[in-house]
Parts: structure tokens; sequence; C-alpha cells
């Protein structure tokens, strides 16, 4: 990844509509260029997703920090996490707890039926939940 794939992925970070021409006109490059980039970091497993966060006003979001039973492989565990809808970002961690991992919804019952979800995972020993109030 050089320095031009770096500008394009801040680029669609602000904004994962952000088209190719837009992105071009940005940073120096053809659309082409621009599409050709994209699919080889989309390829490469550089870019993962392409997502919609809403605004806090007007959903709501939810970090859980996790602990994994230590017979359980925490990667594994983290795999069956991914597939939960409204699961955004998981981060494997060290410290007191083994996994974050961030939830958004339309609501608060969404995203309390997300984290329901998770606790039923088999591996999780225990759940901490925090509920943003704000996003600054």
């Amino acid at each position: 990844m050089d320095e031009t794939d770096k500008k394009i992925i801040k680029i669609l970070k602000n904004d994962s509509r952000a088209g190719y021409v837009e992105i071009g006109n940005q940073i120096g490059l053809t659309e082409g260029a621009v599409r050709k980039r994209i699919k080889t970091l989309t390829d490469n497993g550089t870019i993962c997703k392409f997502t919609v966060k809403i605004d806090t006003t007007e959903g709501a979001e939810a970090i859980t920090l996790l602990t994994v039973k230590p017979s359980y492989p925490t990667q594994e565990v983290t795999k069956r996490i991914r597939t939960i809808a409204n699961v955004e970002t998981i981060y494997e961690v060290t410290g007191e707890y083994d996994i974050i991992a961030v939830i958004s919804g339309i609501n608060v019952v969404e995203v309390n039926e997300c984290i329901e979800k998770i606790r039923r995972v088999e591996g999780i020993m225990k759940t901490n939940t925090m509920i943003v109030l704000r996003n600054i």
C-alpha cells in the first residue's frame, strides 16, 4: 500500500459513498486508476467493507467489552461475533477484556438485541456494555 492508496482510504473513511471521479479529482488520478486501486484494496482484504454509520442523534451505538473463556480460542469467538447483524467493528485487545465490539442500530432496542445475541455466543464469559451518548 502506497501513499496514494492511503489517501483513497482516508477519503472513503470520511465518505464511503465518494465516487471514483470525485476521489480522482481530489488526489489527481483518473476514474479508471481509482477504480483499479479500490478493487485491488478490496481484493487483498485491506478494505473489508463499505458501511453506513448512523449518527447517534438518529440511532444508537454501544461499545461492548468481552471476556472469552480461557478454553476457547479468541479468534473463533471473533469469527462468530462478526456474523451478527449490527456489529460494526471488532477489536481483539490485551488487558482485562479480550474483544471490543462496536455495535450500532436504529434504536437502543436493536442494539440491545445485538448484545443479547453476542452474550449467547459460545465462549463468551463476561460482557461490559456502554451506550454511546455523543459522538464528538
